[in-house]
């Protein structure tokens, strides 16, 4: 279906391929799965045959319509008109799996990283460039926003979709990103706002940055932020909070 360009976002064209995406997850049949930005209901249709309970969420009158008459009838599928940007999340132990809009990307991941019950695992259609920096890595640059969920979170890129996968097609490569708690945290949660200020600071403020002392955190002067990876992180962090 067409999207009003100020929702400006590209659907998937298949259930089949879907169902295939679903496949690489987690989501099981008892898990409750939210669909940001459901759209005509193409990815929450699958969903309802997988999994207990499916929250659509949508704005775009025409998109919200369509949803309704598709998934309307549906009983375990609940469709809420939100803004899924300020969205309330549940307090309940839920998943994600969602094609949103590319340009939501960041802030929807940030969205749910830093929230107080953060989902169990999300999946999210995301562009090739984005959930590449999202990915740590050191054959890349990382971005600001992997350095502030790294150590509560593993990211990894599930698999490549392709331009013809989607209406209208995207002019830039996609990917299914995966993003999972650690079970094992690499920081307390306590330390997460401070944590991810330090972070934002040093990314934003060349100055900050130079400042801290990487010689004693082991890491090397020539490196900038987008080269640490989350062990020089966090040991930067860790002297930091020493001074």
């Amino acid at each position: 279906m067409a999207r009003h360009h100020t929702y400006a976002q590209h659907f998937l064209r298949s259930p089949r391929l879907v169902a295939e995406l679903v496949g690489h997850s987690n989501i099981r049949k008892n898990d409750t799965v939210y669909d940001l930005g459901a759209g005509s209901g193409v990815i929450a249709s699958v969903l309802a045959g997988r999994c207990k309970q499916v929250v659509a969420v949508e704005v775009e009158p025409m998109a919200l319509q369509t949803l309704r008459n598709n998934l309307g009838h549906v009983d375990n599928v609940t469709i809420l008109e939100q803004d899924i940007t300020t969205l309330p999340l549940p307090v309940t132990p839920y998943k994600v799996f969602s094609n949103i809009p590319f340009n939501l990307s960041a802030p929807i991941v940030r969205k749910l990283a830093e929230a107080t019950n953060p989902p169990k695992s999300i999946y999210l259609i995301a562009q090739k460039q984005f959930a590449r920096k999202l990915v740590p890595g050191n054959d890349h640059f990382t971005s600001q926003l992997s350095a502030e969920i790294a150590p509560w979170f593993t990211v990894r890129i599930r698999k490549p979709l392709r331009k013809t996968d989607f209406t209208p097609p995207p002019a830039v490569d996609t990917v299914l990103l995966e993003i999972k708690p650690r079970e094992e945290p690499l920081l307390d949660g306590s330390q997460a706002a401070n944590y991810r200020a330090f972070v934002r600071k040093c990314f934003e403020h060349q100055t900050t940055f130079q400042a801290t002392d990487r010689a004693s955190a082991n890491i090397s002067p020539e490196k900038r932020p987008s080269q640490l990876d989350i062990d020089e992180w966090i040991r930067l962090f860790a002297i930091s909070t020493e001074v």
